[in-house]
């Protein structure tokens, strides 16, 4: 066991130690004396360092000395009015003399055009001298540390040799197309090795917008299929090129939106059956291409949060739609094809998820959230594939079971995109349920209606289930916004039933009897009971559940169902019903409403203080 003086001799050994590295730190900034202590310092030098440490560095940091009174320091103003002038001087009058001076010349040359002076080979030779040198010009400024405007000025010279060589071909007719085509070719390729070489992400963009622009600007209105689709397949594999190298995740987008741009505006104009096989085979290649995009990059938190995860998010989910939109326009009259393309994808988009599972990077939640997404897409190809062989209230169901799957994908992997994108798919299935499926029923419960409207009920049931037990703050709107719906759809659902159900009543009498008023009210008499019924059965129940869940949201659901029901028995079942049917419904209503404010009166939900209690003692929420 250590001694107080064996304690001592340590602590004075730390001191001495700490003292020396002060002093090496104080040396680094030119605060103490040159002379450096030894590694062995007694207490006694220790306390004289320390002491003069601490005059020193309490001359340092002397407060200066007051200034006379109404006085300000004003060096601070003095030095940002210098710093604002030498910016204006340098840069802002820089930049105005450039753009004077381009619209100067830009003023002189279009007079010169319209004077007669320079022809048209001389106008296309100065429009293309221009290009470059301004292209040449801009090296001085990046040389200079202005890459921002050197960058500017080289997005207007690469737009000068596109707009040249386009006059060139389409207002001049000076060159035949295919050396226009390999001229423009030829800016892309540069506009991308200066991109490379000067780690330009900007450059990289124009070099794309440039390319895609080319088959418009050379355009002559005739259909070169090969040729258009050839060339910008090429332009694809250059940015997925790119991005092995360069973490330039936005060229995917844009190589992407122009390639279905270019798609579009081809299939709209030139396409037909004859070319179905050759058209498939590029719109495959295309997807292709998208779809092996994220295997070619490192996956990683450090990318994923720099634009790699809404790129790598969005772009299979878009490169998969777009994919199956192009197929059905080409094989719309061809199901049982459509059906085996859905399956193929599926399968391959299983296949691709296997490949990311069994990447081995850095950080294997990254992995997984591009794995369960392609997961996703499968089963979405799945159940698209369902419908195209059945019927068309499977793209409904399709369309809910796709939710459910991108919102447990969603909340499992923390990611807001795919529970945007799975709220927006379950709206398109409530909707699409509600106001454009047409079923044929003919039977009651047992139909395609009914079980499409569980499955959306499960749904919703399980949404509110699960928000019920982890839903945060912002999620808990969602989560009662969901059980409203349930409730909604739930009625709806109902209703329909029995307003089929008296339908056919009404049909087979008119099939087995003559036209007759007396029959025919009494069946609309009960149907309108009906409708008082099940709303207030459901009513009660929605009660009976938010009393058992002590849920005042379910309650106050219930009371304007009940409210609802009560308007509509004192407003319409008092004069449309018959006696008996005017009967059952007020002693239903009177019932249910007795029986609800027992339960209130007998106060077993604890709403209200119990008078019984003493004023101190809290009672139960």
């Amino acid at each position: 066991m250590s001694t107080p003086q064996d304690e001592l001799e340590s602590l004075r050994s730390q001191l001495a130690a700490l003292t020396s590295r002060v002093y090496q730190l104080e040396l680094s900034v030119g605060i103490a004396a040159t002379a450096a202590p030894s590694d062995k310092v007694t207490t006694h030098e220790a306390k004289t360092v320390s002491s003069e440490q601490d005059v020193t560095v309490r001359s340092k940091q002397a407060p200066p000395p007051p200034l006379p009174a109404g006085r300000t320091p004003n060096f601070p103003v003095e030095n940002e009015a210098a710093d604002l002038e030498d910016k204006i001087g340098k840069v802002w009058f820089n930049r105005i003399g450039i753009l004077a001076l381009l619209i100067g010349v830009s003023y002189f040359i279009k007079y010169a055009f319209d004077s007669g002076w320079i022809g048209p080979a001389g106008r296309i030779a100065v429009g293309l001298a221009a290009g470059i040198g301004l292209v040449l010009w801009s090296e001085r400024f990046r040389s200079k540390g202005l890459s921002a405007f050197s960058y500017s000025l080289k997005a207007v010279g690469i737009g000068t040799l596109y707009l040249s060589l386009w006059g060139a071909f389409q207002v001049y007719h000076l060159v035949p197309s295919v050396a226009v085509f390999v001229a423009m070719v030829a800016v892309t390729a540069s506009t991308i090795v200066l991109a490379l070489t000067q780690d330009a992400e900007i450059l990289a963009a124009f070099a794309l917008i440039g390319g895609f622009s080319t088959p418009i600007l050379l355009s002559t209105g005739e259909n070169h299929e090969v040729v258009l689709f050839s060339y910008v397949a090429l332009l694809d594999l250059a940015v997925l090129a790119m991005i092995k190298f360069k973490p330039w995740y936005r060229l995917l987008i844009g190589s992407f939106i122009g390639t279905l741009i270019l798609y579009m505006g081809w299939g709209a104009s030139y396409y037909t059956d004859a070319q179905r096989g050759l058209t498939v085979f590029y719109v495959v290649l295309f997807a292709a291409i998208f779809a092996v995009s994220p295997l070619l990059v490192p996956l990683d938190k450090s990318r994923w949060r720099s634009g790699f995860s809404v790129t790598f998010m969005l772009l299979p989910l878009a490169n998969a739609a777009a994919l199956f939109l192009a197929l059905f326009g080409m094989y719309n009259n061809e199901r049982v094809t459509l059906t085996w393309y859905a399956l193929a994808l599926a399968a391959i988009y299983l296949a691709l998820s296997n490949l990311f599972k069994r990447r081995a990077v850095s950080d294997p939640e990254v992995v997984k959230i591009i794995n369960l997404l392609h997961i996703a897409i499968a089963i979405a190809f799945v159940t698209i594939a369902i419908p195209l062989k059945l019927s068309t209230h499977w793209i409904t169901i399709g369309w809910m079971v796709e939710s459910a799957v991108l919102l447990f994908i969603g909340v499992r992997t923390r990611t807001e995109f795919l529970r945007y994108f799975a709220v927006t798919t379950l709206t398109l299935g409530v909707v699409r349920l509600l106001f454009l499926d047409n079923f044929q029923v003919k039977s009651l419960v047992f139909n395609p209606r009914f079980g499409t409207y569980l499955v959306a009920l499960a749904i919703l049931g399980g949404i509110v289930a699960w928000g019920s037990r982890s839903a945060n703050v912002h999620e808990a709107h969602f989560v009662k916004l969901a059980g409203v719906l349930f409730n909604v759809l739930a009625l709806v659902a109902l209703t329909l039933e029995a307003s089929d159900y008296f339908d056919r009543q009404i049909a087979q009498w008119r099939q087995l009897h003559q036209m007759g008023f007396l029959p025919l009210q009494q069946i609309e008499f009960s149907r309108h009971f009906s409708y008082s019924a099940i709303w207030l059965a459901y009513g009660a129940c929605l009660m009976a559940f938010g009393f058992w869940r002590r849920s005042a949201f379910v309650r106050w659901q219930a009371l304007a169902l009940i409210a609802f029901t009560i308007g509509k028995v004192f407003l319409f079942d008092v004069s449309a019903l018959q006696q008996g049917y005017r009967v059952l419904s007020f002693i239903g209503l009177g019932a249910v409403l007795m029986a609800i404010s027992y339960v209130y009166h007998r106060g077993w939900l604890k709403l209200a203080p119990d008078s019984r209690k003493h004023p101190g003692q809290r009672t139960s929420a």
